[in-house]
């Protein structure tokens, strides 16, 4: 058994099913102007530009030379 948390190997592989009363909500936090905040605290239209962000691999831009 693992002290941490109380879990032993064989639980640890078996699939654990939930019902949706027993799921809550993910929490999403973003780094706004140096601080972060929840995306749930932002208006209408910051949710909206949240929404539309890309992402990028540096690696992919960078220019080989």
């Amino acid at each position: 058994m693992n002290d941490m948390t109380g879990i032993t190997a064989a639980q640890s592989t078996e699939s654990i099913t939930l019902d949706d009363a027993e799921r809550q909500r993910c929490e999403i936090w973003t780094r706004v102007m140096g601080y972060h905040r929840p995306v749930a605290s932002f208006n209408v239209g910051k949710k909206g530009e949240f929404h539309e962000r890309r992402f990028f691999e540096e690696s992919k831009t960078r220019s080989v030379g």
